[in-house]
């Protein structure tokens, strides 16, 4: 859920309606959110705000956004994740990579969507996710197995999941 004011394919006032009514569920049912936002930093950083003094968790998915809106999301206890375009030649910001506290730090494939270097522009795979952590890792200076245990330990707590 979330806001995307890309195309505008929807009015602005119907999706931030919609998002406020998915928010509310998530509240009522306990489960966390997974939040898309595209061009609606403004809109996203209330919203996010709003829920986290409501006590709402969630995730900003695929983030690509404002460190000030990454600080408004940890401010509010949510987490962010990171997908295949922090390995575009396109992304300079590894400042924002380093931003994210350890525990609230997740990684994503975003598939079949966003395939990391060197599989951009093909249809891309979760086992690719690896690119992305070895890129976050490297941004971060630790090594791809400590940013995966972290990735994979802040999912498991997130989702609340249990480890097999």
């Amino acid at each position: 859920c979330g806001l995307d004011y890309h195309y505008d394919h929807s009015p602005r006032p119907l999706q931030r309606r919609a998002f406020a009514a998915q928010l509310a569920l998530s509240g009522e049912t306990g489960r966390p959110v997974v939040v898309h936002t595209r061009e609606a930093e403004d809109d996203t950083t209330a919203m996010v705000r709003e829920a986290g003094a409501a006590g709402i968790r969630g995730v900003l998915h695929c983030f690509t956004g404002s460190h000030a809106l990454a600080h408004a999301a940890l401010e509010s206890g949510w987490y962010i994740s990171f997908s295949g375009i922090v390995t575009f030649k396109k992304w300079t910001d590894d400042a924002l990579l380093r931003l994210v506290p350890d525990d609230r730090l997740l990684v994503e494939s975003d598939s079949p969507y966003l395939a990391p270097v060197p599989d951009r522009g093909r249809r891309n795979e979760p086992a690719w996710v690896v690119r992305t952590v070895e890129r976050i890792a490297a941004a971060r200076g630790i090594s791809p197995d400590a940013a995966g245990e972290l990735a994979v330990s802040n999912a498991l707590r997130f989702f609340s999941l249990h480890a097999a």
